[in-house]
């Protein structure tokens, strides 16, 4: 890893994003290029939630958790980037555009989600990203997406 990247385990990530079992969607952040790109990776295990019902004899992740584990990397980039860390920081989804599913997700793969920056900077609400999503080298799913990022009053 380049000296110019940051990253993020998963302590620091729940110290970002809000989101907790059974919705945490990223394990780690192993490259983040400030507000332009980041590579997260999610390892999907039969003991995930959804994998009850879709599907019980054939497990495959949802085509929208793949997405939001897409948008939760995007969300760490820039939390880390602007130092974020403890501040409660809130992020909802605006829009998802231009999405395409490659192949079944399911327990056992590992998924590389890479995002960037389309628009947005430091004091921005509004953020628009594209992503994907990898396994074994191989798209999984692609997208683009709109969220909208913002602090409690106050901070």
């Amino acid at each position: 890893m380049s000296k110019n990247f940051k990253s993020a385990d998963i302590q620091l990530i729940k110290r970002i994003i809000p989101h907790r079992y059974p919705f945490l969607m990223v394990d780690k952040v192993v490259e983040i290029n400030s507000l332009v790109s980041a590579k997260g990776i999610k390892n999907v295990t039969f003991n995930e939630p959804h994998f009850q019902g879709h599907f019980p004899d054939v497990p495959v992740m949802p085509g929208v958790i793949i997405i939001e584990a897409l948008a939760q990397t995007a969300a760490v980039m820039v939390g880390v980037s602007l130092d974020l860390a403890d501040k409660n920081l809130l992020i909802y989804f605006m829009g998802i555009d231009k999405c395409k599913f490659r192949r079944k997700v399911g327990p056992g793969d590992t998924l590389e989600l890479k995002v960037n920056v389309l628009r947005g900077k430091a004091g921005s609400k509004v953020w628009k990203f594209s992503g994907i999503a990898m396994v074994n080298g191989e798209i999984a799913a692609e997208v683009e997406f709109t969220a909208m990022m913002e602090l409690p009053p106050g901070v």
